[in-house]
């Protein structure tokens, strides 16, 4: 309720580059509350290098109607969380530009660069906007980063703030991410996490409060890996969806 109450939208600020001009002409409307849009474009491509960067940016909308008075602490909120939301993106964004173009200076090599964004999710509750990193130099390598938003109050979410407090959530979704690793490896022999691997440090034992998670639009948990966390780098960016029977008697 609180969420439909809060008339927020996001707009792109204006910016000389022609690039960006280029982009706001073709931005996607992709919630009631919440539109992402691209900031920056970022096209590179000669023999050897190869760029394709986009980098996304909420910025809040200012709304005078009567209900916005009623909600001023939520827009607050959202002010606060998009501006620290765009501070990490752009510095991710930045030192992977910087590094694509030191690497150009080279004579030798390859390297292959994108950056894209993805919502995951956009209810009424909560909003999920998905960073998508790949560098690629002979092999490549995959990462993402989730900035999920809760819509009812405006704030950036953490895994710890979906639970009650002082509840361990940490051992339960651990087992339970453990169950789903030996219930694929059984049933596909090409699927491999190291459980009991012989390098000791390599096997996956619990996850953290800093380990990569989204709401998916059924509300349920799903926890992220990046390519090489807890497998194989070939098994890429793998997910596991914490069904609500491990988890609700603990989840606010």
């Amino acid at each position: 309720m609180a969420a439909a109450a809060v008339a927020a939208a996001f707009v792109i600020l204006p910016n000389t580059s022609a690039s960006v001009a280029h982009a706001m002409e073709n931005i996607p409307i992709l919630g009631k509350l919440v539109e992402v849009v691209t900031f920056r474009d970022y096209q590179y491509e000669d023999d050897r290098h190869r760029a394709d960067i986009e980098v996304p940016e909420l910025v809040p909308q200012s709304v005078t109607d009567e209900v916005f008075e009623q909600s001023q602490k939520i827009q607050e909120n959202l002010q606060k969380t998009a501006e620290e939301i765009n501070a990490e993106i752009q510095q991710i964004t930045d030192r992977i530009l910087a590094e694509f173009e030191e690497n150009l200076q080279y004579e030798q090599g390859y390297q292959d660069v994108i950056v894209k964004s993805e919502v995951v999710n956009t209810t009424e509750d909560y909003f999920t906007l998905k960073l998508i990193c790949y560098q690629g130099a002979g092999s490549g390598a995959e990462w993402d980063y989730f900035y999920t938003i809760d819509l009812k109050t405006g704030e950036r979410i953490q895994l710890k703030d979906i639970f009650k407090e002082d509840a361990d959530y940490i051992t339960p979704i651990s087992e339970n991410i453990k169950a789903q690793m030996r219930e694929q490896m059984a049933a596909d022999e090409m699927k491999i996490y190291w459980l009991e691997d012989e390098i000791e440090e390599l096997n996956f034992k619990q996850i953290t409060d800093e380990t990569s998670f989204y709401l998916n639009e059924e509300g349920k948990l799903v926890i992220t890996f990046n390519e090489g966390d807890v497998a194989p780098m070939y098994m890429g960016v793998v997910e596991f969806v914490i069904e609500e029977e491990v988890i609700t008697d603990i989840r606010k």
